[in-house]
């Protein structure tokens, strides 16, 4: 995006001994290399103060976003005069930071279909499919959501850094949030970590959880035998999963199948399915935490039965409560379908 320049930045002096003013109309394309800037106009509450305090009080910045911004020619700048972080703030002076534009040079561009759920200019919200890993991994570079993002950036003419603010596993389908730019991605990082950001999941569990409604506490690690798998362990990290039964299925020989709604309090590796899986309920179609108890449904699912269904959030620039959601896919709705016609509890 190419944001008007009118006032004067700085002055350079070129080979000819000349100043130069840079900053006004006909030089704006100076600033093309830089996304929108975040901009404060100066309160009397902010007068006095430096341009890092009220950057970091209106917007939350990090220090080493400051500290990234002030090494290029326009990242701050009060009334488009180039400035230190320690420069004093007056009343009615409009302060900006500004991001160099970034991309992935390291990941490869991959066109393929995206289900986009909510796009803006600091954030794309995709529904990730089944089999599909996010991030390009050792001996693993191609055929990720990574790569198929950079190519649509590239066939829009956009640059931007693949930053997701979560994974989801290879198997699991719905939501992944990309942050386009360091501010962004910082500020919900943050808001996840202080459980500001709403996760929730459909599962499909073998048996009925009871009670059906609770939340599930255990610690997680490592599994000390296979380092691949994660177990309940009382040395483990502090672990929180809400779930509640949403429908439950009697299936042949007196079987029974769940549908569950999941609400990730933490994020460990494989949370929900270490969890169902501890509580005797494991996920349909899970090969790593189940034991294939039907196999007339195992076979109706290439992976397990676990969809990233929505996600609730503040957009860090507009300040708006964001909430987003992806359908129930295909290959679960199916496994849906079959309980349905049978006898539903």
């Amino acid at each position: 995006m190419t944001i008007k320049w009118t006032g004067r930045v700085e002055k350079h002096t070129d080979t000819t001994g000349e100043k130069q003013d840079y900053g006004i109309e006909e030089n704006m394309e100076l600033l093309e290399d830089y996304y929108e800037p975040l901009t404060v106009i100066a309160t009397s509450d902010d007068d006095g103060k430096t341009v890092r305090e009220v950057l970091e009080k209106a917007f939350g910045v990090s220090s080493k976003l400051l500290a990234a911004a002030r090494t290029t020619d326009y990242g701050l700048t009060i009334n488009e005069e180039r400035v230190y972080i320690s420069a004093p703030v007056r009343t009615g002076e409009a302060v900006r930071l500004r991001q160099l534009r970034e991309q992935s040079e390291d990941i490869l561009p991959q066109s393929m279909p995206l289900s986009i759920v909510y796009e803006d200019n600091e954030l794309l919200v995709v529904n990730k499919p089944a089999g599909m890993i996010v991030h390009p991994t050792h001996g693993h570079y191609t055929n990720t959501l990574a790569n198929g993002v950079v190519a649509y950036w590239n066939e829009k003419n956009e640059r931007f850094r693949f930053r997701p603010i979560h994974r989801l596993d290879e198997e699991t389908s719905g939501l992944v949030v990309i942050a386009k730019n360091a501010y962004i991605h910082h500020q919900l990082s943050e808001q996840m970590q202080q459980g500001k950001v709403d996760k929730y999941y459909m599962a499909l569990v073998y048996g009925v959880p009871k009670p059906t409604q609770t939340m599930i506490d255990a610690p997680i690690d490592r599994d000390l035998l296979n380092p691949h798998l994660r177990v309940v362990t009382p040395d483990g990290y502090p672990s929180q999963t809400l779930y509640t039964v949403k429908q439950s299925f009697m299936w042949k020989d007196d079987e029974e199948v769940s549908l569950v709604k999941l609400k990730l309090i933490t994020g460990r590796t494989h949370q929900i399915r270490v969890h169902m899986q501890s509580i005797g309920h494991p996920l349909i179609g899970d090969k790593l935490y189940g034991n294939r108890r039907i196999a007339e449904l195992e076979s109706s699912i290439s992976r397990h039965a676990l969809h990233a269904q929505s996600i609730r959030f503040i957009h860090p620039k507009t300040k708006q409560l964001m909430e987003c959601h992806a359908p129930i896919p295909e290959d679960f709705q199916n496994i849906l379908n079959t309980m349905q016609e049978g006898t539903q509890k």
